[in-house]
């Protein structure tokens, strides 16, 4: 009871501390840094559901990423539909690509499951790239629109984006907990521990890994349609396959397969590449290596690591208590024994 009190303490003072954050620091660039890394934090859910609790490694999340993006874009911009509405059909649309390809890649495993997203996420942004006429291919696509106004409330300030992306990523995490806490969650769990031991026992794998297969490309394509309502502009380099490495990084470096992980590990590798931009391309040279050492001493991650270590502490806390009961209870039997004696 004590452990769950603190972990709500700490979930409630981090959103407290990420509410007051434009208050402490007036410095412009650090929000705007601080909020795109909320939307890499949405889009790493997105591939944590896949790749940490269903064991697949999808490396086509980078251009779910752009086809949510330029869905927004092309929605606000060409057709001019509503933002709200767009945003919604920019989610549908990376949603139903995610089910066609979901339904070839998933016929698939291991490093050639990993092997064919890739080549499908460089198709999609060859697609992107190639296709003038609709995306506008290298010059991009501009002008699009700040998200509309819900009443009195408008979103033309970084301010206002500040705090209406937060609210998206505080949802994809109550979302997440609710999918990992459920019995979809255990049965995503069961297929990443031994997909032939989840079929004997009756689990449909295909059916939920296509679901859950599906469910990241929404994420993935949520996170890509508040980059573009962000930025204003985007190109095809936003589906380019480093920004899947990108990805993959901050989910190894948080801990995969954690509910903190992309919060942890989106926070700390951009506030880390930030604080070294003075070194230019040099900052590698130290940030590689860092990142090297913390997969060699902690494959887990992060958060991983502490969780572990949490569970070794309880464990030796339930050890020694266990020892104490033992020792009493001979010490009490003993007690009573000499008073029958003397009675």
């Amino acid at each position: 009871m004590l452990s769950l009190l603190k972990k709500r303490g700490l979930v409630i003072g981090v959103i407290l501390l990420a509410i007051v954050f434009p208050f402490l620091s007036q410095n412009d660039y650090f929000l705007h840094v601080l909020t795109l890394a909320f939307i890499w934090m949405i889009a790493v859910y997105g591939l944590n559901l896949l790749a940490g609790y269903t064991g697949y490694l999808s490396l086509a999340h980078a251009g779910f990423f752009a086809v949510g993006a330029y869905a927004l874009g092309l929605l606000t911009v060409k057709a001019g539909v509503n933002f709200w509405l767009a945003l919604v059909l920019a989610c549908l649309i990376t949603s139903a690509l995610g089910f066609l390809v979901g339904l070839v890649a998933l016929r698939t495993k291991e490093h050639f499951f990993a092997i064919y997203t890739l080549c499908v996420g460089y198709i999609i942004y060859l697609v992107i790239d190639k296709w003038d006429s609709l995306t506008g291919g290298v010059r991009g696509l501009i002008g699009i629109p700040a998200p509309a106004s819900i009443g009195p409330i408008s979103f033309d300030t970084a301010l206002s984006q500040y705090y209406l992306i937060l609210l998206f990523l505080l949802l994809t995490v109550l979302v997440m907990y609710r999918i990992i806490h459920s019995l979809s969650g255990r049965t995503f769990i069961a297929i990443r521990n031994s997909e032939e031991l989840a079929q004997t026992i009756g689990i449909s794998t295909m059916k939920n890994k296509l679901l859950v297969f599906v469910l990241s490309t929404f994420f993935a394509g949520l996170a890509g349609a508040l980059y573009a309502s962000f930025i204003r502009f985007i190109g095809p380099d936003i589906g380019y396959i480093t920004i899947i490495f990108d990805f993959l990084t901050y989910l190894l470096v948080g801990g995969i397969g954690t509910l903190a992980g992309p919060i942890v590990g989106t926070f700390l590798v951009v506030t880390v590449s930030q604080s070294l931009q003075f070194l230019q391309d040099y900052r590698m040279l130290i940030f590689g290596p860092l990142l090297t050492l913390l997969i060699i001493f902690y494959p887990r991650g992060i958060a991983g690591a502490f969780f572990d270590w949490n569970r070794k502490r309880s464990l030796k806390k339930r050890v020694k208590m266990n020892k104490k009961q033992r020792y009493v209870k001979p010490q009490s039997e003993s007690e009573t024994e000499k008073r029958i004696k003397e009675g």
